[in-house]
C-alpha cells in the first residue's frame, strides 16, 4: 500500500478551490449589497439636507412654535404650532398694538444667566426650531399693547385699558377675564413694548414685572417675530391679524400733546 501517496490527497493544509455554485453565491451577494448601498444613500443626503433647509427656513424666514401654555387663550390653545414671521420686522418695520409677537424675555421676564449644557441646549434648539419640542424657557408669546412713548392705564370707570387716552374693548380676552385685576399707569419707554397675554387671569406678562429693572418693558430688539398663522392642528389653521380695537388709538405724540 501506497501510505503516503494517501496522506498526501487527503492533506487538509490544501485549501480547495470554490466550486461553481459557492462563487456564484459569493457573486450574488456582492451584487445585491451594491445596489442597496445607493438608495440608502442619496435617502439619507436627501434627508439631511431636507434638514438644514428646514434649519436655514426657520432661522431667518419663519420658525414653527409649540405653543406650551394657555396664556393666550382662547386665540392660541395648548399644543398650537404657530408660524412665526422673521421677517416682519427686519426691514424697519416696528411691532405694532395688537401684534402677537413671540420674544426672548432675557433681560426683561427673566434675567440674564447661564443657560445649562451647550450641546443639549443646541439640541434643544434644533427641535424647537422645526417645532417638534417646546421652545425654551425664556421665549415668550404675548400681545403687544403699548408701543414706545404709549401711555397705558388700567383701568377706566367701566374696567377697560386706556391707551393714549382711548379706552380699548378687548374682543381677543378670554372669556370671564377682566383686562386686568392689577392697576397700572405707566409710559412706555422708547425701542419697548408692553405685553399681555390674552388668558389675563392665567398669565405671566408685563405686569407681574413692574417692580423688576426695566417694568416689565421687552425691548423690541428681543422680538423674535410676529405670529401670523396657526398651521397645526389643520382645523384651526388660520391667519392672525391684527384686531381693530387699536384702530382708533392715537399717537403717543398726538395724545401727549
Amino acid at each position: 500500500m501506497d501510505t503516503e501517496a494517501q496522506h498526501t490527497e487527503r492533506d487538509p493544509s490544501a485549501t480547495p478551490a470554490p466550486g461553481p455554485a459557492e462563487g456564484s453565491r459569493s457573486a450574488r451577494s456582492g451584487a445585491l449589497s451594491r445596489p442597496l448601498e445607493g438608495p440608502w444613500r442619496k435617502a439619507a443626503a436627501l434627508l439631511t439636507l431636507c434638514v438644514v433647509f428646514l434649519l436655514l427656513l426657520s432661522h431667518f424666514v419663519v420658525q414653527p412654535f409649540l405653543i406650551p401654555s394657555g396664556s393666550m387663550e382662547p386665540t392660541l390653545q395648548v399644543g398650537d404650532r404657530v408660524l412665526v414671521n422673521k421677517l416682519a420686522y427686519r426691514f424697519g418695520g416696528e411691532p405694532r398694538r395688537g401684534d402677537v409677537v413671540v420674544f426672548d424675555g432675557r433681560g426683561s421676564f427673566v434675567r440674564e444667566g447661564d443657560q445649562g449644557n451647550p450641546v443639549g441646549r443646541a439640541v434643544r434648539s434644533a427641535g424647537a426650531a422645526l417645532g417638534l419640542t417646546e421652545p425654551a424657557e425664556t421665549d415668550y408669546v404675548k400681545r403687544v399693547i403699548g408701543v414706545g412713548g404709549d401711555r397705558v392705564v388700567c383701568c377706566d370707570r367701566r374696567g377697560r385699558l386706556q391707551v393714549n387716552g382711548a379706552a380699548i374693548d378687548e374682543p381677543y380676552l378670554h372669556p370671564g377675564d377682566s383686562p386686568s385685576q392689577v392697576p397700572f399707569d405707566i409710559v412706555v419707554p422708547d425701542g419697548t413694548l408692553w405685553v399681555l397675554g390674552d388668558h389675563r387671569s392665567r398669565s405671566s406678562d408685563s405686569r407681574d414685572h413692574l417692580g423688576d429693572p426695566g417694568g416689565g418693558m421687552v425691548p423690541t430688539g428681543r422680538v423674535i417675530g410676529r405670529v401670523d398663522w396657526i398651521g397645526w392642528p389643520f382645523g384651526r389653521w388660520t391667519s392672525l391679524g391684527g384686531p381693530a380695537a387699536f384702530a382708533h388709538v392715537p399717537d403717543a405724540g398726538a395724545a401727549h400733546g
